[in-house]
């Protein structure tokens, strides 16, 4: 009689474990993309034409605050000084209507930016909202296109004041011409917490958080060390009050100083352990010029 119940129990054990598994291998996600930072990398709805991407971050607004007049830089591909980015809007439009979010990335890793003060960060919120999102403003630099938000991509200029450019741009939401939500996301680097990203992020306003697994040898994948150190980081990382927590990563070996992980690396070795998180998004690359090189989004798109 003994034999015979554990015989039958075995398979609801089966079922529940099936079901488990099942379970895990449903949580899909999407790609998220940077673009604008190469002119060899195609326009940006190009970028999106491809079908890869969920998210593309514009890149970037690389000076403003502590009074300066806001700078943007995209590189090769036009000159918003002479008001020869107002095309890019269409193309904003054209990501737009393929159901990709198309964010406004502020910072990077080179540009003299910053915040001085509270009210600072309100009058770059205004700035922003007037000038990309669903304020107006007689100079648009990417046209009358209202982008989906901003992404805080904060390398330098100090960890104060962050949190209040944050809660200044979430106010907006439902605001504006066709009363859109504003949405925020942030590329922190893996070290937790950010330094200076650390106290925004704590506010629970950010909507999705791309975090930089790369250039930060402590918490990013090794071949030689293996995925213990990144899935410790990515076990503090998914603890904070976002909504989705994406793993940033190079598409290239040259895209970084250190942290690429080759494609059958990322499959095997790494989704499995980030996927095991609720809040697991998808994965970030860096970014369209050398995904045009590597095809790694196209190798990795079904898995992830």
């Amino acid at each position: 009689m003994v034999t015979s119940r554990v015989f039958s129990a075995m398979p609801l054990l089966i079922m529940v474990v099936a079901l488990a598994e099942l379970a895990a291998g449903a949580r899909t996600g999407g790609i998220a993309i940077y673009w604008g930072q190469n002119g060899n990398e195609g326009t940006l709805a190009q970028t999106c034409a491809t079908g890869n991407y969920k998210f593309v971050n514009v890149a970037f607004l690389p000076v403003f605050g502590k009074g300066q007049t806001p700078v943007l830089n995209l590189a090769g591909h036009c000159d918003p000084a002479s008001n020869g980015c107002t095309g890019v809007g269409a193309d904003i439009k054209s990501c737009q209507s393929l159901g990709i979010k198309v964010m406004l990335s502020i910072g990077g890793g080179v540009g003299n930016y910053g915040l001085s003060s509270r009210d600072d960060a309100r009058q770059v919120a205004a700035y922003l909202w007037n000038n990309y999102l669903g304020g107006t403003s007689p100079s648009r630099p990417l046209g009358d296109a209202v982008m989906d938000g901003i992404d805080f991509d904060i390398e330098s200029g100090g960890g104060l004041y962050w949190d209040d450019l944050a809660r200044y741009l979430k106010a907006y939401s439902r605001q504006g011409r066709s009363k859109p939500p504003v949405y925020l996301t942030a590329a922190p680097q893996c070290p937790f917490p950010d330094a200076s990203l650390g106290a925004a992020l704590r506010t629970g306003l950010f909507d999705y958080v791309w975090v930089q697994f790369y250039n930060n040898p402590p918490c990013q994948y090794s071949a030689a060390n293996g995925v213990g150190n990144l899935a410790s980081a990515w076990k503090q990382w998914t603890s904070i009050p976002a909504r989705q927590v994406f793993l940033g990563l190079p598409a290239a070996p040259q895209a970084a100083g250190s942290g690429f992980v080759e494609t059958s690396d990322l499959v095997s070795k790494v989704l499995p352990v980030v996927k095991s998180s609720p809040k697991y998004g998808g994965i970030m690359l860096w970014s369209r010029y050398y995904d045009g090189l590597t095809g790694y989004s196209d190798k990795v798109k079904s898995s992830v």
